[in-house]
């Protein structure tokens, strides 16, 4: 599967999951740098993010719109993953006041490679939604098809209220 990089063709590891397909197992990292695996995220519904790097205007953007968004779902979790260390990740969440959400670290790749979302030339994640039902199923993907673009907030979050009640404030 192929994306774009401002305008320039870059291909994915292979062609992620599709919705319908249960997610791959994987291992994550979180900001105590404890291990997050498959298993620990399955029985919630999730909506997952992949960003290319935290620390790039857009990625920061997308970030903090879901995690003002969070506490609105509070039958999901909202989880935003990218290949930066955990201190890059502990820092950015440091500066921009995140507390909604969790920033999970793919410094090893393997969220990347399971779910073929790394971009072996460009060195990081592609931009990416997915929502996961309870059982681990994926009910919704986007896949940003221009990397510096924001993904369509939207669009995902119409999904997600499909299977996790709004509350507003």
């Amino acid at each position: 599967m192929q994306v774009t990089i401002n305008g320039k063709d870059e291909k994915l590891f292979g062609n992620p999951p599709e919705v319908g397909e249960q997610l791959p197992k994987f291992k994550l990292e979180d900001a105590q740098g404890n291990k997050v695996k498959t298993a620990d995220i399955i029985g919630r519904v999730t909506l997952i993010s992949s960003v290319p790097d935290i620390d790039t205007p857009v990625c920061s953007i997308e970030t903090r719109k879901f995690n003002q968004q969070a506490d609105k779902y509070p039958d999901a979790r909202f989880l935003t993953i990218s290949n930066n260390t955990l201190e890059q990740q502990k820092d950015w969440c440091a500066a921009q006041g995140v507390r909604n959400l969790q920033l999970l670290s793919d410094e090893s790749l393997s969220f990347g490679y399971a779910m073929k979302l790394y971009m072996p030339n460009f060195g990081a994640l592609a931009r990416t939604i997915f929502i996961v039902d309870k059982t681990g199923k994926i009910v919704y993907r986007q896949i940003v098809p221009e990397i510096t673009d924001e993904p369509d907030y939207q669009d995902a979050l119409s999904a997600l209220e499909k299977l996790a009640k709004r509350v507003d404030d």
